[in-house]
């Protein structure tokens, strides 16, 4: 999953700093995220999703779940 959130940001052209801004979280969580050192509970991966312009199906989905 991280390394879709990851692919997904980077593509988008935004900061770790600024993609936190968006989904509300902190920059450091964005980093846990995308390194694999948490799991995302469903309010954050609607709001991940959300920030990357699309349904936490389809991220799941793109993530291999």
């Amino acid at each position: 999953m991280g390394r879709v959130i990851r692919r997904k940001r980077e593509g988008m052209g935004l900061s770790q700093e600024k993609f936190a801004e968006l989904t509300e979280h902190h920059r450091t969580y964005i980093g846990f995220l995308e390194r694999g050192e948490r799991s995302p509970n469903v309010n954050t991966l609607q709001r991940v999703a959300k920030a990357l312009g699309m349904k936490a199906s389809d991220l799941l989905r793109e993530a291999g779940y």
